[in-house]
């Protein structure tokens, strides 16, 4: 891991210990480095990646454009493979995830910006980036590096549009309790850069995309907004998400404008599948959540479990995950299966978290404690352990990467005189985990792969 909280040992460290080098695989498997040089062969006149080669005395300028929290790494690798091919390019990342010295990524300059909510700087840098790219030509090569958090550092909002048109926009769609694809199928529609468009405005040059998946199923369209694939949303369908919340007259003026005009034929849709903007399109996924449950399989094996992936796309309401995870564990113990003592089940996805409370926490915490609360329920969990871990090392807007729980999870807040319930109904698993030490901190990890389950039963 980047950093660890020693306080994670506290509990139990034997089976803590024995837990760590399984967390460590996951993530150095999804390293972004890593995930991009075992994905393209760097050549001395070409690359090569998912069957296609670029022969680089072809093109007359190769330009890279990385966004995300992946970025400083996605872009050191392919500034290290592309030695003095490389011509120039941008880094957009969030604050705190830069290089220490940003001369170290030249000819690539380094700009960072805040998320989860777009900044003015963040909006400078990809004008900054468009200007560059709508001067390329057919004779040129763009490389984009796409990771989690592409979709807020990569904001450029449409004409007549402003940043804060866009962030009271995305405010009340969350408020509402939007799915993803909807606020997705609306935003696209506000940005000259999501739903294809970076992929319009760099037509004609070629175009490489090498993306670090965030999203469960790995849609391309999805993936930090889909600026680089066709967008299969339309205005219709941006307008139904408005309509379906009843937010037609509390959205920004500009925002109810820009959607009835598109709604009406007054302004060109995203490019949609099909578009012969992207036959010089080559989309690669370089890493993923599988990768990761993959990787912590193999590491649990070699710390003596018998162990098994059982999906990698989990999706629904935290404390509800928590449930089933707790009913495997139990599963295990009482039955022997799907596998015997000692057992690592391993998931991954992403989950939510419908907020009833002012407390603070995440979905891989509040996963975590709502697994403690079950398992203090049930007499069969003395030798379960459950953890849920945000690859990216940031759950929510805590410091924290997630949580763990076991059997005495919530006896160990009794003792302090906290109630482990109360603090769940109150959204608040952050203060409760850390007072207990069942936080997972990592510190930022520079990857995002989703998030990773994990149900151990110790023998």
């Amino acid at each position: 891991m980047t950093s660890l909280d020693l306080d994670f040992l506290k509990p139990d460290p034997e089976r803590r210990g024995r837990i760590l080098p399984i967390l460590d695989a996951a993530l150095a498997a999804v390293e972004p480095a890593t995930v991009v040089n075992r994905a393209v062969d760097w050549q001395e006149d070409a690359l090569a990646v998912a069957g296609k080669r670029y022969a680089l005395d072809g093109f007359e300028r190769v330009v890279a454009l990385a966004f995300g929290k992946a970025a400083t790494p996605m872009a050191q690798a392919v500034r290290d493979g592309l030695g003095h091919r490389l011509d120039h390019g941008l880094v957009i990342t969030k604050y705190g995830h830069g290089p220490g010295d940003p001369a170290s990524l030249a000819p690539l300059a380094v700009v960072e910006a805040a998320h989860p909510t777009p900044d003015a700087q963040g909006v400078a840098a990809v004008r900054r980036a468009v200007e560059t790219i709508v001067r390329l030509g057919p004779n040129d090569l763009l490389i984009t590096l796409i990771s989690g958090g592409g979709s807020a550092l990569l904001t450029l909002p449409a004409s007549g549009l402003t940043l804060d048109d866009l962030q009271r926009t995305t405010d009340l769609l969350l408020a509402c309790g939007a799915a993803i694809h909807e606020i997705n199928a609306v935003r696209k529609h506000l940005s000259q850069v999501k739903g294809g468009q970076l992929a319009h405005l760099a037509h004609p040059a070629a175009l490489l995309s090498l993306i670090l998946s965030d999203v469960v199923g790995n849609p391309l369209d999805a993936i930090a907004s889909g600026p680089t694939a066709p967008d299969p949303t339309t205005w219709a369908d941006a307008w139904t998400v408005i309509q379906k919340y009843s937010l037609e007259n509390v959205l920004p003026a500009a925002v109810r404008d820009h959607l009835l005009a598109g709604l009406a034929g007054r302004l060109p849709d995203t490019p949609k599948p099909g578009d012969p903007i992207f036959q010089r399109v080559h989309n690669v996924i370089v890493g993923d959540n599988a990768i990761a449950a993959e990787a912590a399989r193999r590491a649990a094996e070699a710390q003596g479990f018998h162990a098994a992936i059982l999906s990698t796309f989990v999706q629904g309401e935290a404390r509800e995950v928590a449930q089933v995870l707790v009913a495997l564990g139990r599963e295990i113990v009482a039955r022997n299966r799907p596998l015997s003592p000692p057992a690592c089940l391993i998931l991954g996805g992403e989950t939510t978290v419908t907020l009833r409370g002012a407390g603070q926490g995440g979905r891989n915490q509040e996963l975590a404690l709502a697994a403690g609360v079950a398992l203090a329920r049930v007499p069969e969990a003395a030798p379960i352990v459950i953890l849920s871990l945000g690859t990216d090392g940031t759950d929510g807007p805590t410091d924290a990467a997630g949580g763990v729980a076991d059997a005495a999870t919530v006896a160990r807040g009794w003792a302090l005189g906290l109630d482990a319930l109360a603090h769940l109904e109150h959204n608040d698993s952050h203060s409760y985990l850390k007072a207990v030490h069942d936080l997972l901190i990592t510190g930022p990890t520079r990857t995002n792969v989703n998030d990773l389950m994990i149900i151990f039963v110790f023998s």
